[in-house]
């Protein structure tokens, strides 16, 4: 499956989040030679409650002439199994996917918020709690419905800035936030009975727990621990 690159609709610019939005959780892939728009956008976003949004750094730009320092292979497989489980033929950047669900332009914000309002009434059917203590994560949730489910940690940088020396986006300093530095399954759930679960971590990176369906598929819930 090859990369491309899609243009943005010039719609950005006049983005602004409304106050209240439901909880969602979008991921955006991105590059270092994503359009820095798309990255005013995931940063709004943050400021909406009840929306996490985070940023998978992807590697297959790296050849254009600037390595991504925050690129992973383990994201790009994971957006390419987004896009085999909706046929699509490529995967691009900035990409953003609401819910696991929804695919929008990262950088079109009145897009990204179409996808977060049509979010918005979807029935939640897990609900989730999530704990933190120290360097100790306690996450229980309930369900009455029964699927194959599995349950992942994030860990993520809330900003950094970087100066991009090459690429499209050469010459200029770039913020990105919310920047994905490990995103791994830790559980397996059926919804048969209810999750009572420990994790331990390290460091003082926020958390996020995802509860999704197995496919990937939906994210059922999701919730920080910061």
């Amino acid at each position: 499956m090859q990369p491309q690159l899609r243009n943005a609709r010039p719609s950005w610019s006049n983005f602004t989040p409304p106050k209240a939005a439901p909880p969602v959780r979008p991921p955006m892939w991105c590059c270092p030679s994503c359009p820095p728009p798309a990255d005013v956008v995931l940063s709004k976003l943050r400021d909406i409650p009840g929306v996490i949004p985070l940023a998978l750094h992807v590697d297959y730009w790296d050849y254009i002439g600037w390595i991504d320092a925050f690129g992973q292979a383990a994201f790009t497989q994971r957006q390419n199994a987004y896009a085999d489980i909706r046929n699509e033929r490529y995967i691009y950047t900035p990409q953003m996917v609401i819910d696991g669900t929804r695919s929008v332009l990262g950088g079109d914000g009145m897009a990204v918020m179409d996808a977060i309002s049509a979010a918005k009434d979807a029935p939640r059917p897990v609900a989730l709690r999530v704990e933190r203590d120290g360097n100790a994560l306690h996450i229980i949730a309930e369900t009455a419905i029964a699927r194959p489910m599995i349950v992942q940690l994030v860990r993520y940088m809330p900003e950094e800035e970087v100066q991009i020396e090459g690429g499209e986006n050469a010459g200029q300093t770039l913020t990105y936030v919310n920047i994905v530095t490990q995103l791994e399954q830790i559980g397996a759930w059926d919804g048969s009975a209810a999750l009572d679960l420990s994790q331990n971590i390290e460091g003082d990176q926020p958390a996020v727990i995802l509860v999704q369906e197995a496919g990937p598929g939906r994210i059922l819930a999701a919730a920080t621990a910061p």
